[in-house]
């Protein structure tokens, strides 16, 4: 995805393009598990809205329709609200409340997250291969940029595989932009994004403990226990070998 792996086709076409060129070594995919196929033709969002009226500021109030907000409560202690944009992605926000509402994403890790890149979580196997038991979603690529705080749809080569899987955008990616179908900002919380452990995958995964909407109002989570330490005791301190 944007890795479910990435696609040949992909890395030339972006490699022969200079501008956006330092991307094509990091663009987010599902492992490839079919035949390559030929590269996706990006459509615009007027077959769901007319391209006038795709609205591109993002509302960062949460208390305004908070049914579009989306809460990851995650196991660094942050909590990270994502404006939810059905006016961009209907189905795909659609396909996000609904797995959320389900509990889907709780206790599952950021499986792949690269430096500068992105953060990419949603995998129940925490392989990057797997996704939920709903059918995969056709592409709604749209015209809404791949910016910092960014929540776009990670899939296989395929265009329409999206299934659950979904990144988080560090730092402006417009190599992105009508390649994976962008569906939502975040609008608080981006500090606990960034602290999210690096790695493919990480060796301590940062989880999220907790998905929900925020119109649900569910509390949030406790924190993980801390792991306990050793009481120093006077028998210990007798026994230093320092100086």
């Amino acid at each position: 995805m944007i890795a479910r792996s990435f696609s040949k086709a992909l890395m030339s076409a972006a490699l022969a393009a200079t501008a956006i060129v330092f991307a094509a070594t990091a663009v987010p995919a599902m492992a490839q598990s079919q035949q390559e196929k030929a590269p996706a033709q990006p459509f615009k969002l007027d077959k769901v809205v007319p391209e006038h009226e795709i609205p591109y500021a993002v509302d960062t109030d949460p208390a305004h329709d908070p049914d579009n907000v989306l809460v990851l409560d995650l196991s660094n202690g942050g909590r990270v609200l994502i404006r939810l944009m059905p006016q961009w992605a209907p189905h795909h926000v659609e396909r996000i409340k609904t797995l959320t509402r389900q509990g889907f994403y709780d206790g599952i890790i950021f499986h792949r997250v690269i430096d500068g890149f992105m953060a990419q979580t949603g995998d129940p196997t925490g392989t990057g291969q797997g996704g939920s038991k709903l059918p995969d979603l056709q592409a709604e690529f749209n015209d809404a940029p791949h910016m910092r705080g960014t929540v776009s749809m990670a899939r296989t080569n395929e265009p329409n595989s999206a299934n659950s899987q979904f990144f988080i955008v560090f730092y402006p990616r417009f190599a992105l932009d009508h390649k994976y179908t962008n569906f939502g900002r975040v609008i608080s919380g981006m500090d606990a994004v960034d602290t999210i452990v690096r790695g493919e995958p990480p060796s301590n995964p940062t989880k999220i403990l907790q998905a929900s909407i925020l119109a649900d109002n569910k509390p949030r989570p406790a924190p993980p226990a801390a792991v306990p330490t050793s009481a120093i005791t006077p028998d210990m301190l007798s026994k230093s070998r320092t100086n």
